[in-house]
């Protein structure tokens, strides 16, 4: 089931919170101690850090948003803005990473001029893969528990600093072991990186922006699920799109057109019902009832006149037969192209003499001047 509103958005800030401070931390040493340390590699490590401390600020910001429930202007809530902030995020880091690249490269071109970093870089950089390994581990634990792409892309992005801290580690170590040039060589590889999970973060975002549905597995899942459900005969145009950490999803069932309308609207609050118990990601859910399979019927109903229209060139048709008068109740069945009518009249009229059969041929008769009209069915009570 999912959480609480309120207690997903406490442990969604509680995990930025967290990866706040400890960014903010890694930032200020990792460009202090690679400025002071000559190490070109610790610098592009600590700009990707203090890139991390935006997005923290970013998801602060979207999960208040984001966690607030459905208004007036917001019917569908506000899950959109996990989406957007991600997309944000996502450009971010391609920018950082290009920004990384194209300085290491320039570095790489005046090789000469390479400083050799210092044992104090080395340590900083082991400080770093420590503590964000740390940091992603703990961000998506709470990411799925809480099910945020968000926060999810967040750890992701703490889980590129630790690895991007690995290269750097290496290239300072090579570089202080005699080989300079691999601690540009290493700020390059990590700009490839930071890139790369931008341009992933983003392309799937991208993809909810456009209301992109759930994976097929999902969708056989969900449909093996409606059809279980006791009066749905068929299903058909079963349609999701995810917005932030939910899943919107809408379909057509078919159930005996005799049925009534609240057996009908049940059976639609068990399909809702279902689909939301048994999917966590689905949080609303619109069921269109058929009558009939309008997928690939071949006679629609959609230009066949309403029951005020219907009614009143019937009582046109029917002023030569008196019993009409009577009728106590009139059925409309809207299929297959037709309208089929059920008439109920008392039954006072065949006990006193009348005869059914030629009452029921004359209404027929007088009702299928109306060319959409089908069968024509008389009950008395």
């Amino acid at each position: 089931m999912e959480l609480e509103t309120n207690q997903r958005k406490k442990e969604m800030d509680k995990a930025t919170w967290w990866g706040l401070i400890v960014n903010l931390l890694l930032s200020i040493g990792k460009l202090f101690f690679g400025y002071i340390g000559h190490s070109q590699a610790l610098i592009a490590d600590g700009l990707h850090s203090l890139s991390d401390l935006v997005s923290d600020g970013m998801v602060l910001l979207a999960t208040h948003h984001s966690n607030v429930e459905a208004d007036e202007d917001h019917p569908y809530g506000h899950a959109r803005y996990e989406t957007f902030a991600t997309i944000t995020l996502a450009v971010l880091l391609t920018a950082v990473g290009i920004g990384i690249g194209i300085d290491a490269i320039n570095r790489l071109i005046d090789y000469q001029n390479i400083a050799i970093p210092t044992q104090i870089t080395l340590v900083i950089a082991g400080l770093s893969i420590l503590s964000k390994e740390v940091l992603y581990q703990y961000t998506m634990v709470v990411a799925r528990r809480v099910k945020s792409k968000l926060l999810e892309a967040n750890a992701w992005h703490h889980r590129s600093d630790a690895i991007s801290s690995i290269v750097v580690f290496a290239g300072i170590a090579g570089a202080i072991w005699g080989y300079p040039l691999l601690d540009s060589v290493a700020a390059i590889i990590v700009a490839f990186m930071v890139c790369k999970i931008g341009w992933d973060l983003g392309h799937q975002s991208f993809q909810e922006l456009v209301d992109t549905g759930l994976e097929p597995e999902r969708l056989q899942e969900m449909e093996t699920s409606i059809l279980s459900v006791d009066g749905v005969k068929q299903m058909h145009m079963l349609r999701t799109r995810k917005m932030g950490h939910s899943a919107l999803a809408d379909v057509h069932i078919l159930v005996s057109p005799k049925i009534s309308v609240s057996e009908g609207h049940q059976i639609s609050e068990a399909v809702e019902l279902a689909l939301i118990g048994q999917f966590d990601e689905v949080n609303d859910v619109t069921v269109h009832i058929d009558p009939e399979d309008d997928e690939h019927t071949e006679n629609s109903c959609k230009h066949l006149p309403l029951r005020a229209d219907i009614l009143s060139s019937l009582a046109e048709h029917w002023q030569a037969i008196p019993e009409t008068q009577q009728l106590l109740e009139t059925t409309l069945h809207y299929l297959d192209g037709t309208v089929n009518i059920e008439l109920v009249l008392p039954l006072n009229i065949i006990q006193t003499g009348g005869n059914p059969e030629q009452l029921k041929e004359k209404i027929e008769k007088a009702t299928k001047r109306l060319k959409y009209i089908g069968s024509v069915a008389i009950l008395y009570r």
